[in-house]
Formats: structure tokens, sequence, C-alpha cells
């Protein structure tokens, strides 16, 4: 199963709902893989700390050699890196996405991520993909390749105004590109339960019949510690009343 975490509006907590429910997912025993496209790469210093600078083989380099003809291609397992959790693993990002951009748009890479995605299945049972906060050519390439997409709702106006637009991005890419693509549902995130504004918000989304998931993931500096220490909250906090929502999402998603 692949899941791509996409919101267009940034500073809704992708990465941490990529991370905390794929670490979740390794912990209960399941192959899981990381795919960091956000040329920003907070995923993958989410999962690797301080090692993330480090040099590795990575996700621009992959895309790199698609542009050209190599006669003997690097293999796919190259260019994925263990973390310190077991079972869970990383296809790492660089800031060098940013720099070849445009030569995949122009050469109409547009299905590679997913051709990519398809020599893993075999490897993995889940495979959970970050998304950069845009709607261009690697957001556009994981809604490909993804069999259901997460959006992130922060509890803002600004956000639920997006929504809209964003769904509408989402039944786009399922007409023309990708028909078994499903919304995965709308996660709420940074919920904070006694403000009237969030609860507001997010029962009008429900009352619209929008795919809003149970539970709300709940607002809580642990989460920054949690970055800090990249640490996922399963690893960090397991009994945290943030990391039980985690894994609470994680059987909604499952069921």
């Amino acid at each position: 199963m692949r899941y791509v975490v996409f919101n267009q509006k940034g500073g809704v907590g992708k990465s941490t709902i990529t991370c905390n429910l794929a670490a979740i997912s390794a912990a209960q025993g399941l192959r899981t893989l990381v795919v960091d496209l956000d040329p920003q790469g907070n995923s993958s210093h989410y999962l690797l700390g301080d090692a993330s600078a480090e040099e590795r083989p990575h996700l621009a380099e992959y895309f790199d050699q698609t542009l050209k003809f190599v006669i003997r291609a690097r293999p796919t397992a190259d260019f994925i890196s263990a973390t310190p959790f077991e079972n869970l693993s990383l296809l790492p990002s660089s800031p060098d996405l940013e720099e070849i951009q445009s030569k995949l748009e122009s050469r109409h890479k547009i299905y590679k991520l997913r051709e990519l995605l398809g020599e893993l299945d075999g490897d993995f049972d889940r495979i959970y993909v970050d998304t950069p906060p845009a709607l261009n050519f690697y957001t556009r390439s994981a809604l490909i390749a993804a069999d259901a997409c997460l959006i992130p709702f922060d509890c803002d106006d600004f956000s639920r105004r997006a929504l809209y637009a964003l769904l509408d991005n989402v039944r786009e890419i399922q007409a023309d590109h990708n028909a078994k693509l499903k919304v995965g549902g709308i996660v709420v995130n940074q919920f904070q339960p006694r403000a009237s504004l969030p609860q507001r918000l997010v029962q009008e989304l429900i009352d619209e019949g929008l795919p809003v998931l149970q539970p709300f993931i709940s607002a809580s500096v642990r989460i920054r510690e949690s970055h800090e220490q990249a640490s996922p909250m399963i690893h960090l906090d397991p009994r945290h009343k943030l990391t039980q929502e985690f894994i609470a999402l994680h059987e909604t998603l499952q069921s």
C-alpha cells in the first residue's frame, strides 16, 4: 500500500504525519519505506538526525539517472538508506531535487516515481511519500504513484480555503493519470479541543461530508522534542497521548 501525504500549504505537519505513521507501521512488523520528495528534507532529518547530512545516494541522483542514457544504471536498492529503527527504510531527499525539477518536467518523466515504487513493492508492505508544499512535478509524481492520499489539515481558515482546490487537484489526477487513487482521508493536525475555532472548522468539514479521519492529532510541544531528537513518537514516548493518537489513526487507515 502506498500513501502520499499531500497539502499545498506549508507547516501543516506533512513530515510529522508521514514519519510517525511509517514508524508505527515498522514497529508493528511491517516492512516500511519513507520516500522524501521535499527538497527541504524534513523527513530525512527526522529519521536520520545529523546523519542525514552525510553523503549517500538520494532521490535527486535517481531522477538524474533517468535523464541520461546509462548503460549500467545504479540498482534501485542502492538509493535506499537504513534508519536506526527496525523495519523502517528511507529514500532520502536532497536540495538537488529543486535544481533538476525543470529538466524532469521538460523530459516528461512524471511516471518515473511510479516505476521506481513498482520495483520496490515486493520489498515493502507500506510506502509513505512526503511531498513539497506545492502542486509541482514531485507532488504530481507522488499522486500518480500512490494508492491513497492523506491530507493534513491544521485547523486554520486558510487551510480550509485551500482544501477545496486541493481536492479538485486530486480529482484531476484521478481522471487523467491514476484512476485507482483514493482520498484516504483528511488528517486533523495540531487540534486544540478546548478552542472554539478548531472545533467549528472541523465540524463544518464533517457536515459537508468530507472524509475527516478519527482521531484528531493533538497540538503538543512533545512533537517538537520528537523532531529535535530525530525520534518518532512511538520510540520517543510510547505511552504519550500523541503517540496513542497516531497509533489509533494508523489502525483507522488499516480498517
